[in-house]
């Protein structure tokens, strides 16, 4: 029966990647329950899990006394000699029980809390998988798409998670089989079982894609500032570089485009401007607006952060973007409201201005 035993928690351990000590301690605390349910007994029960000898003893330690008054802490002297040929009065004895002793309730009673404790340790081994992967890109592979809502279930590793169709690059298809990134954004525990958020469109995608192919990024020589996107369409980076000697802008993109290019590929053609970072307002904005030239850029409001762009009348419509993207993505990677205004002037109340955060 040890064997048994022992043998099928090596399956778990291996089938489900629950630890076997973790699970062992479950269990462990299972019977400890059942055995003070169906005896009675209190702090005097003792449940020894050995999986290294394959041992497996479960006890009830009594008190040697003339007269019992509590089964189940109390033995007397002839009875404990069963159990101990040196035990004596007032000594211990530990009463060794079998598992066929336990008694229906007990075993049921076990079995229901090992099963309980098992489904807690998968549910706190998945959250932990989760964890470690917080803010992280992982790849998944999918294993079903919701026909109705869009939602796409996907396996990582040995756990699943969803992905909101919400959450999915506008117009993207997924099919089953196919390996995809995906964002771990957060993960927190739940009634049952870990609630992992994960995003196909979170700037931190773009951010971590980018830690992953250029290596400058990743040895912290080219620093990422801010990220701003709109998933599936374009996204505007920020780099800096201490080391006046790297260009961060050129390591992102790459030698003839080509690190800047698989990142493309990645997120299925969506546009990426890298831009450098500056710490004066005035030149970030600028770069932000690219591929807009501009003329000029005046703080209007440091403390409230506005600004306003000049740029030149032929440039106007690239500077504000379609739809005023190319502007809205600048406010959001600057962190500054922008008024774009060509560089003619005025030209009336309905002179077209960049949208702001």
């Amino acid at each position: 029966m040890n064997n048994e035993f022992f043998d099928a928690l090596n399956l778990l351990e291996k089938e489900k990647g629950i630890p076997s000590d973790l699970l062992i301690e479950k269990i462990r605390n299972a019977i400890l329950n059942a055995v003070k349910r169906d005896y009675g007994a209190s702090d005097n029960v003792i449940v020894e899990i050995d999986p290294a000898e394959g041992t497996f003893n479960v006890a009830i330690r009594k008190q040697v006394v003339e007269v019992v008054e509590n089964n189940a802490t109390q033995i007397q002297l002839e009875e404990a000699k069963k159990y101990s040929k040196r035990g004596k009065l007032e000594d211990y004895v530990d009463v060794k029980l079998e598992t066929k002793q336990f008694g229906r309730i007990a075993a049921q009673t076990a079995k229901h809390i090992i099963r309980q404790g098992i489904r807690e340790a998968e549910r706190s081994q998945t959250f932990k998988d989760f964890q470690s992967k917080h803010h992280e890109i992982v790849t998944a592979v999918v294993q079903k798409v919701d026909p109705k809502k869009g939602n796409v279930t996907l396996e990582i590793g040995k756990n699943e998670a969803v992905l909101p169709k919400s959450e999915m690059v506008p117009g993207e298809v997924l099919r089953e089989g196919d390996r995809v990134k995906v964002y771990i954004v957060n993960v927190e525990e739940g009634d049952k079982g870990p609630k992992v958020m994960i995003s196909r469109t979170h700037p931190g995608l773009v951010k971590r894609l980018f830690e992953m192919e250029v290596p400058e990024i990743y040895d912290g020589t080219v620093e990422i500032k801010a990220v701003s996107r709109e998933a599936g369409s374009r996204t505007k980076i920020a780099v800096y570089s201490k080391d006046e000697n790297v260009d961060p802008v050129g390591a992102c993109i790459g030698p003839k485009g080509t690190r800047v290019s698989r990142i493309v590929d990645e997120l299925g053609g969506e546009k990426i401007d890298v831009v450098r970072y500056s710490d004066s307002p005035e030149k970030f904005v600028a770069g932000a607006l690219s591929p807009a030239d501009v003329v000029s850029v005046e703080v209007l409001d440091l403390n409230a952060r506005s600004c306003r762009a000049t740029v030149p009348d032929s440039q106007l419509s690239l500077a504000i973007g379609n739809k005023g993207q190319n502007a809205r993505l600048a406010a959001r990677l600057t962190g500054y409201k922008i008024d774009i205004r060509p560089e003619s002037g005025p030209i009336g109340e309905d002179l077209p201005k960049g949208e702001q955060e």
